[in-house]
């Protein structure tokens, strides 16, 4: 039995699917639907979303679009950063790490109009659903997540596009063949700032190799200038402040090394990655900017964090990265992990110079006032502040326990 709702805050991207879902819930539930648009950076223009929304019956007080790029960068992006977070040993979360600023703002709305209800167009098969709505009830318990999709029956492009005709609902040309007929993308899309994902249909087959024309943002490396470029980075805190010494907000400086991963066919990936509701899926990402950072932030870290610091901070990585992608940005745990991570980054300044080329970032170069590397202590020419004489005792008091344990059980 439906729950009585008055009011649904929708996260509308102005496309089909959601333009079908705001008729729907106008529809099923008799609601007022406010609409959500966020920008995040991904690409395409976010004002037609309004003029759908006009067109659909929505009030003009009740459409909300908001550009949030900088705090998406600033207050989600860096801090994951900071963390190295890589989930499965390869996926940049570029996704997963999106969906809690979306959910966060949808409950604002929510609060601000006095909505009982918020509204999402992800599938019952994903872990979108969860990220959203674990989200949502963590900042608002009281609040009536839909999800039409768990709901309806409209569970092919066939009746979703009648429905749409049926209800008067602009369908695209890219939707329809040149006879008007239904017809499917190749691939299931999503993009911000941070990366852009490809799943679905020819992908479905992991030994299909991805088509050369499915990658919207980067050159192949094959294709990738001949030439290698160099490029500097300026950390403080953590987080990078510059680029080639001039410094710049956060969204710019990750916009700015998008252009440049792209450039040289930099942060391609073909994955096959264990979802959190259970099945394995393959997916395709592009991360330009993101590979960058997380090499040259490795590169900050490894000269002005202390051993036993860095060791027990990677440790943190798998934990922290399955958090983010399986949707508890908000949990305690994840705030546990950040804060104590942020504690590392407290010295983490200094710059890193990078060589790109044809696919590939090359750590060149580091240097830091916090740097802990001792150039006098590592040489291997002569030196006057280490004594080699003094790893023959440090060595038998690490070995005295295998001494030990031999003599009892090698006999």
């Amino acid at each position: 039995m439906k729950k009585e709702v008055k009011k649904v805050v929708l996260a509308y991207s102005g496309g089909l699917d959601t333009s079908i879902i705001l008729k729907w819930l106008q529809d099923e539930y008799k609601a007022e639907v406010i609409t959500f648009t966020a920008d995040l950076g991904q690409g395409e223009e976010v004002e037609p979303a309004r003029q759908k929304a006009l067109d659909n019956g929505i009030k003009p007080e009740n459409i909300f679009i908001l550009d949030i790029q900088e705090e998406f960068v600033k207050d989600y992006v860096f801090p994951m950063f900071r963390a190295n977070a890589i989930y499965e040993g390869e996926y940049l979360l570029g996704t997963s790490i999106a969906r809690p600023l979306i959910a966060k703002k949808q409950i604002e709305i929510a609060n601000k109009m006095g909505a009982d209800a918020v509204s999402h167009g992800a599938t019952g098969k994903g872990n979108d659903q969860v990220r959203f709505e674990l989200g949502y009830l963590g900042l608002n318990p009281d609040i009536t997540v839909i999800a039409p999709w768990r709901e309806w029956d409209l569970n092919s492009r066939e009746k979703l596009l009648a429905y749409a005709r049926e209800h008067g609902i602009k369908i695209d040309q890219k939707h329809l063949d040149k006879d008007g007929n239904p017809t499917v993308s190749p691939y299931s899309m999503d993009a911000n700032l941070l990366h852009i994902s490809y799943e679905g249909l020819h992908l479905e087959n992991p030994m299909n190799e991805p088509e050369e024309s499915m990658w919207l943002w980067s050159s192949s490396p094959e294709n990738a200038p001949d030439e290698k470029e160099y490029i500097t980075l300026g950390y403080k805190n953590g987080d990078p402040i510059s680029i080639n010494g001039e410094e710049m907000s956060p969204a710019t400086i990750l916009r700015t090394l998008n252009a440049y991963g792209n450039k040289h066919g930099i942060g391609r990936i073909d994955i096959v990655e264990n979802r959190f509701v259970g099945m394995k899926a393959r997916g395709c990402y592009e991360t330009p900017g993101g590979t960058i950072m997380l090499k040259a932030h490795r590169a900050i870290e490894s000269i002005c964090l202390d051993r036993e610091e860095a060791h027990m901070k990677d440790g943190m990585i798998a934990k922290y990265s399955e958090l983010i992608y399986n949707g508890f940005w908000f949990s305690p745990e994840r705030e546990m992990l950040q804060a104590a991570i942020d504690t590392t980054q407290k010295y983490v300044q200094g710059n890193v110079k990078l060589k790109l080329y044809k696919g590939n970032v090359e750590v060149v170069g580091r240097e830091s006032d916090m740097s802990l590397y001792s150039e006098e202590h590592s040489t291997f020419e002569e030196d006057e502040v280490y004594n080699q004489k003094d790893a023959e005792g440090f060595i038998k008091l690490n070995a005295l326990r295998r001494i030990i344990a031999g003599k009892k059980r090698n006999h």
